[in-house]
């Protein structure tokens, strides 16, 4: 004990007599520790952003949304290339509003709506915008957590009647009409006049979704009126008991299999055409992915923290040729091997301390710009730090401090007295 605190006192005393040159190792150390304090914080919060979105649309949702069918395919295999189906274009026309009946009438399903999207332009006098349209049932508004501001939302009989009304985010209502009054005012899109029944308090954008600056319309009007087409791109419905939600979502399935005509064994998913998702599946998704990406961003910090440690090494080496004459005086007066190891060893490991300290306490100052910046953007981002952050820090620092300190500090300590003597400058 007292040699390693004598190896302490002289580690400190050599690196107050180099402030340069400690200052220049120790930040090559900050600056790995303060990037994995980042990213950790930054993952916890992209995590609980993605979270908080997913649970904003309600925990007693189901969805069904359109899939590439695959052939005998399973889980991530499935998944992925019906994904990459979809990006190069191939259309599923399959989901259509008497899936969305059909769904409605399982005992646990309260309520329940088909999708659609499209684009035209929108022109109020003077004013011109290309516009996303979203095509919903008459359901939307009681299932969904948006709020009426002006006017009303459509009905089931306009829906039915394909009635040329609208509703307005607020967004687009804020860039068609100003201040005035939407509500009793005629839009035109494309070629068409379409009467403004409602307006929607502003909501902001929910994974990747700006309701604000959606026109809203009946469903069969959009596939009709507009697309000419009979098909949906996604369900949702509105669970009575979410706690049996994986039950209601084995029943969905056979109905929609039926419906498809789809001959398939329960669990070869590939055949679908359909895919059903509860928030649990949602939650557990986009827990997964965030996890990938912090072990991404962490894996490139790891190369950070090598570059700190190899300038350690290089510090440590340019110490033992500066001071070789006093490495040969100690030796020479009784120093042993392992007493010039622990010397040098301290340096490093007090060196990656420092690092360490000092990247924590900067990470978290820059965790909570982080955190700022996105509530100033608008984003509901929250700051969180776990604890493993400092844990893993620590450990890597330290780890680091030994593992690059140990190769100089054995070089220093097999120098031969007589020799180091020599090279006194």
């Amino acid at each position: 004990m007292i040699e390693i605190k004598n190896s302490i006192k002289l580690a400190i005393q050599s690196m107050k007599a180099n402030k340069g040159r400690t200052l220049l190792t120790v930040l090559g150390m900050v600056i790995g520790v303060t990037s994995i304090v980042v990213v950790f914080s930054a993952g916890a919060g992209i995590k609980g952003l993605i979270l908080k979105q997913i649970e904003s649309f309600g925990t007693d949702i189901i969805e069904t949304e359109i899939r590439v069918p695959v052939g005998r395919k399973v889980g991530a295999e499935a998944n992925t290339q019906s994904a990459m189906s979809m990006a190069q274009g191939v259309q599923i026309t399959t989901l259509t509003l008497k899936d969305v009946e059909d769904i409605k009438k399982l005992a646990n399903i309260e309520d329940g709506y088909g999708s659609l999207m499209g684009q035209e332009l929108a022109t109020y006098g003077n004013k011109r915008k290309k516009a996303s349209l979203w095509g919903v049932g008459a359901s939307f508004i009681n299932i969904d957590k948006s709020e009426i501001d002006q006017g009303r939302f459509f009905t089931d009989a306009e829906d039915e009647s394909l009635a040329k009304v609208v509703v307005l985010g607020s967004g687009i209502k804020e860039n068609l009409f100003g201040d005035s009054d939407a509500v009793g005012n005629y839009i035109n899109l494309g070629k068409s006049k379409y009467r403004v029944i409602g307006t929607i308090k502003e909501k902001g954008a929910v994974m990747g979704m700006d309701f604000d600056n959606y026109i809203y319309l009946p469903i069969q009007t959009l596939q009709k009126r507009i697309l000419g087409i009979d098909y949906l791109m996604y369900i949702i419905h509105k669970l009575k008991n979410p706690e049996i939600a994986d039950q209601t979502a084995k029943e969905m399935k056979i109905i929609l299999r039926e419906n498809h005509d789809i001959k398939n064994p329960e669990d070869i998913v590939g055949i679908d055409d359909f895919a059903v998702v509860t928030m649990e599946e949602m939650l557990k998704t986009a827990n997964d992915i965030t996890k990938y990406i912090t072990i991404l961003l962490l894996a490139i910090v790891m190369v950070s923290l090598v570059v700190a440690g190899v300038g350690i090494m290089n510090i440590m080496y340019v110490v033992v040729s500066e001071r070789t004459f006093e490495i040969g005086l100690r030796k020479a007066t009784g120093a042993k091997y392992k007493d010039i190891m622990w010397q040098f060893l301290m340096e490093a490991v007090i060196i990656s301390i420092l690092g360490a300290i000092l990247g924590i306490i900067l990470g978290l100052l820059m965790s909570l710009a982080i955190t700022w910046g996105a509530n100033a953007y608008g984003l509901s981002w929250s700051f969180k730090m776990p604890i493993y952050s400092f844990i893993v820090s620590i450990i890597f620092a330290l780890s680091c401090g030994l593992l690059f300190g140990v190769f100089p500090a054995k070089k220093a300590a097999e120098l031969d007295p007589i020799t180091a003597l020599r090279n006194k400058n």
